[in-house]
């Protein structure tokens, strides 16, 4: 038998040090991956249909097993709010540089830290 660094159960990646940070790896890609299919098609798609994708697909991710994350450096933290940014900035249309805590409040989510 050969030891492992990386082990899947129900869903959560969970590395030898215990530092999560190949689940986290794996939700921003997972996640920016549905982005990316979403904003292909945004200009077809009315608001409350792509709120509902991002809702149901994205951060449905983000949150699964949030309590996981409780205690995990900010550095993670900061990745998947990365994500939920990206999401806001393609709902409102917004430049990759605009401050996203506005249209975060406009659309009632809270940041990654909150959600832990």
């Amino acid at each position: 038998m050969q030891p492992v660094t990386v082990v899947r159960n129900l869903g959560i990646y969970l590395d030898g040090d215990v530092s999560m940070r190949t689940h986290v790896t794996t939700t921003v890609q997972a996640c920016f991956a549905i982005i990316r299919q979403i904003r292909s098609v945004h200009r077809s798609l009315p608001r409350p249909a792509m709120l509902t994708l991002l809702r149901s697909l994205v951060i449905n991710k983000l949150d699964f097993c949030g309590s996981v994350m409780a205690g995990a450096p900010d550095v993670l933290l900061l990745r998947l709010q990365s994500v939920l940014n990206a999401a806001v900035q393609l709902v409102f249309s917004a430049r990759k540089y605009d401050h996203t805590t506005p249209l975060l409040r406009e659309l009632h989510w809270l940041k990654v830290r909150e959600r832990v």
